[in-house]
């Protein structure tokens, strides 16, 4: 088959044909129609990610049909249109991932290619109002903003939200999440176009980060927020503690923008914030997250398409993020 494969450090995304899963136990094959970027793939291709491992397959977001299987068990899955659920071995607690988590696409090999195995659990049925494209988008940006959002944020009808970075994957799944949950939900943005689309996705209204009273201005258009959504943290992350309502909820699972530089914490404990991190979530999470996509016929935005191919296009373009929701790449 051909995959899109982690060669080396010199040589990050090779096209290239290499051997077709062999099957184990409690595994089955899924033929792929389309499959995802996520900024993870992009920090592996750079060499800014733990365990890196050569020759990979990276890809954690996958949609496809089941074209074999491993067990008996599992042969109602055959034929079936599927999306992948990447977060693996989450383990029994709800609070926290099991020593055994993984995220497909490293170690294991991943969605970026003609096949993919996985095991049978972390299948699901596609949403059936989905192409390829919109299912693919879904699963790692998807899981990790509704975690996010619900779970940790516990986000709710009348909120005020703010989401930090909208154009990212998890950014526009965020503003989806919470404007179908009845929230109100305000976005940043480096760029003006981003801001616009976010308000045709259901958006209150949006200022521009790179402006120097981009908090200001925020703070005179909500009037204080109950949860944030974060991804980026840096030197402007202090300024959003002033922006929160007392008993705000401010959830990162990102770190774009480099660390937090020291901050006067009173207004932290002041007025009794909670600063949370998430990572991916559970499998219950994924099941309820696929609910609200066919409850509320939700739209996954798609940037842009490619051929499987054409995969160093889409890592350029992720480079220079200037995509409004997800990169996708299809065979």
């Amino acid at each position: 088959m051909k995959a899109v494969v982690l060669e080396s450090a010199e040589r990050p995304v090779v096209y290239k044909e290499i051997d077709k899963p062999v099957l184990e136990a409690g595994e089955v094959l899924v033929q792929v129609k389309a499959a995802a970027l996520n900024r993870r793939d992009y920090w592996i291709t750079i060499g800014q990610y733990a365990g890196i491992r050569y020759p990979s397959v990276l890809g954690s977001d996958g949609a496809g049909i089941v074209v074999d299987v491993a067990d008996e068990t599992d042969k109602h899955w055959l034929n079936q249109e599927v999306i992948i659920n990447p977060s693996n071995n989450w383990g029994e607690s709800n609070e926290v991932k099991s020593e055994d988590f993984k995220i497909l696409g490293l170690p294991d090999y991943g969605t970026l290619a003609e096949y993919v195995k996985v095991k049978a659990e972390y299948l699901h049925h596609k949403p059936a109002h989905l192409n390829w494209e919109q299912a693919a988008a879904i699963p790692l940006a998807g899981l990790t903003a509704y975690r996010a959002l619900f779970t940790k944020g516990r986000a709710k009808a009348g909120d005020k939200v703010l989401i930090v970075g909208v154009g990212s994957g998890t950014g526009t799944f965020a503003l989806q999440w919470a404007v179908s949950a009845g929230c109100k939900v305000f976005v940043t943005s480096g760029s003006g176009d981003k801001i616009d689309r976010a308000r045709h996705l259901g958006a209150a209204a949006g200022v521009n980060y790179k402006a120097q009273d981009w908090a200001e201005e925020l703070k005179h258009l909500a009037v204080g927020f109950d949860v944030v959504i974060d991804s980026a943290l840096g030197n402007e992350f202090t300024k959003i503690i002033d922006l929160c309502n007392p008993g705000a909820r401010i959830v990162t699972f990102g770190g774009t923008a480099g660390n937090i530089p020291a901050f006067n914490a009173r207004p932290l404990f002041w007025k009794q914030l909670e600063l949370l991190g998430t990572t991916m979530g559970t499998p219950q999470e994924f099941e309820a997250m696929l609910k609200l996509i066919s409850d509320k016929q939700i739209v996954p935005v798609v940037d842009e398409v490619f051929a499987m191919a054409d995969a160093q296009k889409a890592f350029d373009k992720m480079k220079d993020s200037s995509q409004f929701g997800k990169l996708v790449l299809t065979n």
